[in-house]
């Protein structure tokens, strides 16, 4: 049987369309996700970004491979539920830590999240294999966008630069150009969230977000996680996160010292 917070029909939804909402996956954790936010804008990792141009109104912050230097998200990952519920989404017996990630529309950011799918950014291939995006503010007009049943595309969509938006793989031909879903009616899945929702996806999700126009923060925490068959592979062009020095080769299992087994639990 699946964790109490989801059913069958969560996980059916999840396979079939690559995309879930969890209502209260992290409820009880809200104040510690919050926390863990604020210490990391005050003190950014090594791979923080601010992505706005010059001129562009607003702030957008993400910042991502923090939780080992941030204790709430650690508490977090390691006593929430989410590592059982990843683990019964995916269809997997185990869930492995990939990394976190921090990201910040402040009031009055028009800016949207560019349409992509993580998966090109990653070292990492499977078909078990899921982010969690949890808002610990109310959103609406600025929430998640996720492309129902693009995990099964036949060709992933070419990776950009955020802000330059060039891309940066030598075979640009492997790669679908980045569509446009709401011009080509693509079926959308958006959902007003509060604290402590979570939105659950594939890594080949095709997704984005609105703008933040609204008077208020939007504060997230993503979490990805790994199953059983997810396997290092070598990319054209520089992964992100980069994880330097790894030492894997392709076909491997991602390190468990580096990218930590967290379901089932450690007895």
């Amino acid at each position: 049987m699946p964790h109490p917070l989801i059913n069958p029909s969560h996980v059916d939804a999840y396979q079939r369309d690559g995309v879930v909402m969890i209502p209260g996956l992290f409820a009880d954790w809200i104040h510690t996700l919050r926390a863990g936010i604020g210490r990391n804008m005050s003190c950014p990792g090594p791979y923080a970004a601010e992505n706005l141009k010059t001129g562009e109104a607003g702030r957008f912050f993400d910042d991502y491979c923090n939780w080992q230097a941030i204790p709430e998200f650690a508490e977090v990952i390691k006593n929430s539920p989410v590592a059982e519920v990843a683990a019964d989404l995916m269809v997997s017996q185990t869930a492995q830590v990939f990394h976190d990630h921090v990201l910040v529309k402040e009031p009055g950011t028009s800016k949207p999240t560019p349409w992509h799918q993580d998966g090109p950014y990653y070292f990492v291939e499977g078909k078990q294999t899921i982010s969690f995006w949890a808002p610990v503010d109310p959103v609406e007009e600025a929430s998640l966008r996720c492309v129902k049943g693009s995990h099964l595309w036949e060709k992933p969509v070419l990776p950009t630069r955020w802000l330059s938006e060039e891309d940066f793989y030598p075979d640009p031909g492997e790669f679908m150009n980045v569509p446009d879903p709401d011009k080509d009616e693509m079926d959308i899945a958006e959902w007003p969230m509060q604290p402590g929702d979570a939105v659950a996806f594939n890594f080949g999700i095709l997704h984005g977000t609105r703008g933040n126009e609204t008077t208020r923060r939007r504060r997230a925490f993503s979490l990805r996680l790994v199953g059983d068959d997810a396997r290092y592979v070598e990319r054209q062009g520089p992964t992100s996160p980069p994880f330097p020095g790894h030492d894997m080769k392709p076909g491997d299992q991602l390190r468990k010292d580096w990218f930590p087994v967290i379901w089932p639990p450690a007895s």
